[in-house]
């Protein structure tokens, strides 16, 4: 059997499976829960955003064929990190902050991740400076793929 047509019957039973397991957490959870790990827990979601974020950088100047991978987890974990600034501040007294944070920088950018993480070589095409002969930026040979430059692609039409 090929490995692709399991994947998506496989990620479907897993959607599946974690309802009843999202709905067992809900009645069986305490609704306070203290812990002292609540430092270093947003400290190292906030140190892996950071990282991501700068991948995401580095991917797209080095034109990456993970670019749009990078691009894509920094998106979720900006909408992940709006998700609960503003679940765990919910009738506290700095919901008005997390609101506006979440409003005015994690969700914008994670908008932009996700628009570049679906047209990652395109956006790259466009965005990053070229000269006439050709990208500033040095552009890495992959044997996957290559993002093309459309100003280099113009001047070969334009000379055959």
């Amino acid at each position: 059997m090929e490995l692709r047509r399991i994947i998506a019957p496989f990620f479907a039973l897993a959607g599946i499976a974690l309802v009843p397991w999202t709905v067992w957490l809900t009645f069986s959870l305490p609704a306070h829960h203290e812990t002292a790990n609540w430092r270093t827990t947003w400290a190292g979601f906030d140190i892996a955003l950071a990282v991501s974020l700068g991948v995401t950088a580095l991917a797209s100047l080095r034109r990456s064929p993970w670019l749009e991978a990078a691009a894509a987890i920094s998106g979720t974990l900006l909408l992940t990190d709006a998700w609960f600034d503003i679940t765990l501040e919910a009738g506290g007294k700095h919901l008005t902050s997390s609101l506006l944070e979440a409003a005015f920088v994690e969700l914008p950018l994670a908008a932009i991740c996700f628009w570049v993480a679906r047209d990652g070589e395109r956006a790259l095409a466009r965005a990053l400076p070229t000269s006439p002969a050709g990208p500033i930026v040095p552009v890495p040979t992959s044997p996957r793929r290559r993002i093309p430059d459309p100003h280099r692609q113009a001047a070969r039409s334009q000379d055959g």
